[in-house]
């Protein structure tokens, strides 16, 4: 069915691309009642369907009659009338007081209510505590008032998540990821798509990951761990995507059980998952069970092997913990060179201490700008954007991603690993400034998991570009590789370029009390490690102790 032309139905329009869009590429996955689902909403009249998507797309799942004023709808009893035929909405759905009291006006409850209410002004959030003798009634909205409009319940919710599922491969996403590319907020790099760039290969792959969304959900509302590992039992997929999702949920109960002093349970799901950090966690459990043999045997395998900076950071302080418990040599390790300091006295400003700072360290000759973790992730981005952005199978699954879905994962460079080292190759020449100025002015504004667009300027880029050395640049490149998720935080506040020159200095901040935290001590020691210009500058105020060493 061709989509409909008028503007007003842009809602209606959108949904009709992802059932097209999942036509395509799912149909092979869609079980009997979405298959007829999208058949039946095909067939019916405009008003209907187009009454069902502003339903499915607002916040329900109950809706007042009176309260559904759409005039490219028109009557909405004679639009709601075979949606209610084919079961998606219904007029009747038993009421508990809890769900009646937030469809009506107060004084539609005062009016109901009153003899049952005491005497004096109430609000209407305390109603329902007054009203002890219904709260045990269940009835339709009709049963409850007689005289009111119709109310409406959305029942095809559970239905459409699934569909909506399908076609972004996720629950975190809704519909109105359209109507914000439609109005230009956001846009999304074009990425070509076949018919096996898809989320899930099977049907049990989407049976899986709303087994997993539901297990989340349950989680979050504070249901016993116990029970929620329980229910989901030994989980394992081909799927990486799933098997990542699994993976993180673990780690997040392991560590709610930690924080709960349950160690051994927590101990036991760390165990369990190889997210990121979980070994890690092992061997804080394990020290605070006060099993220190366990624990510097972990940590011994970490410092052999470990799977990033941040975790042989935290391992090395582990060591120096369990040297002392167990009363072994303490081994002798080089500590980094301090990074050079500048020590302010400013008057305490109005705006961030950073700012502050910027206009303090700004010449003419030596402009200061604010970049934190935008220049160095922005000129990546920009160099690498036909990489990240490359259709692999599993990367992409529809029109409305800013980034590859696998950007987190342990494979996501080994995945590309010859087409970033040809990117980086352009490093060795001149090649690399062309590069990244063409996807400047050809990629403008779209999204990306790397360049921040807010940021980088024409000016910033062409002083970035003049006194930036291309072998920092590559060194810094592969050092977000070496771990994309991590290293893209932790860069100094500032950068300040002497352009004349073709120099620059990095420059982080801290303002009173405020101490480096564990992602910038990694980036200061590798920049000190290999030459490059970054000092520290500690703010104190005027006329107060200085909190900073």
């Amino acid at each position: 069915m061709p989509a409909p032309l008028d503007p007003s139905l842009y809602y209606l329009t959108n949904f009709h691309r992802a059932l097209d869009w999942i036509d395509e590429r799912y149909a092979d996955l869609l079980d009997a009642e979405e298959a007829r689902f999208i058949a039946d909403f095909r067939a019916l009249q405009l008003p209907s369907r187009a009454l069902l998507v502003r339903l499915v797309m607002r916040k329900g799942p109950h809706f007042r009659a009176s309260k559904l004023n759409y005039a490219e709808i028109g009557d909405i009893p004679n639009a709601a009338a075979p949606l209610l035929e084919l079961g998606w909405l219904d007029d009747a759905c038993p009421l508990a007081l809890d769900e009646l009291l937030p469809l009506l006006l107060k004084d539609e409850l005062l009016a109901r209510f009153r003899e049952d209410l005491p005497r004096g002004p109430l609000k209407k959030a305390d109603l329902y505590e007054h009203l002890h003798a219904y709260h045990g009634q269940v009835q339709p909205f009709a049963g409850w008032y007689p005289q009111l409009d119709s109310l409406y319940t959305l029942m095809a919710t559970p239905l459409c998540d699934r569909l909506r599922l399908l076609f972004f491969g996720n629950l975190q996403q809704d519909w109105s990821e359209f109507v914000l590319a439609d109005l230009g907020i956001f846009r999304y790099e074009s990425v070509p798509f076949t018919t096996d760039s898809r989320a899930f290969r099977r049907r049990d792959d989407l049976e899986a990951y709303i087994h997993l969304w539901n297990g989340a959900v349950r989680f979050e509302a504070g249901e016993p761990i116990a029970e929620l590992v329980a229910e989901l039992g030994d989980f394992a997929s081909d799927n990486d995507y799933l098997q990542a999702r699994h993976g993180r949920l673990l780690y997040r109960m392991a560590y709610q059980l930690e924080r709960e002093g349950e160690l051994e349970n927590a101990l036991a799901l760390y165990q369990r998952t190889v997210t990121g950090g979980s070994r890690q966690r092992q061997i804080r459990v394990l020290e605070r069970l006060q099993r220190f043999e366990e624990a510097h045997a972990l940590v011994q395998a970490a410092r052999a092997a470990p799977e990033s900076d941040g975790e042989l950071q935290l391992v090395e302080r582990a060591l120096t913990r369990l040297v002392r418990q167990l009363g072994l040599p303490k081994e002798k390790t080089a500590r980094p060179a301090p990074p050079l300091r500048i020590d302010l006295e400013l008057p305490r400003p109005d705006v961030n201490v950073e700012f502050a700072v910027q206009a303090v360290l700004h010449e003419e000759q030596a402009p200061v700008h604010y970049v934190e973790n935008a220049l160095v992730c922005s000129l990546f981005g920009l160099l690498c954007w036909e990489v990240i952005f490359a259709p692999l199978p599993g990367a992409f699954f529809h029109p409305f991603q800013a980034g590859p879905s696998d950007l987190n994962r342990g494979d996501f460079v080994s995945r590309r690993s010859e087409s970033f080292a040809a990117r980086l190759a352009l490093l060795d020449s001149d090649a690399y400034r062309v590069a990244i100025r063409e996807t400047y002015a050809a990629k403008h504004g779209i999204l990306s998991p790397f360049v921040h667009w807010e940021l980088l300027d024409e000016n910033l880029l062409d002083q970035a570009l003049h006194c930036l050395p291309a072998a920092h640049l590559k060194l810094w490149f592969e050092r977000l590789l070496a771990d994309p998720k991590a290293n893209r935080a932790g860069m100094p506040d500032l950068i300040q370029f002497w352009p004349a020159e073709a120099r620059y200095r990095m420059i982080e901040v801290k303002g009173p009390g405020d101490r480096l935290q564990d992602n910038q001590k990694r980036w200061l020691t590798f920049c000190a490690e290999h030459g490059m210009p970054v000092e520290v500058c500690y703010v104190r105020w005027q006329g107060e102790a200085d909190e900073s060493e």
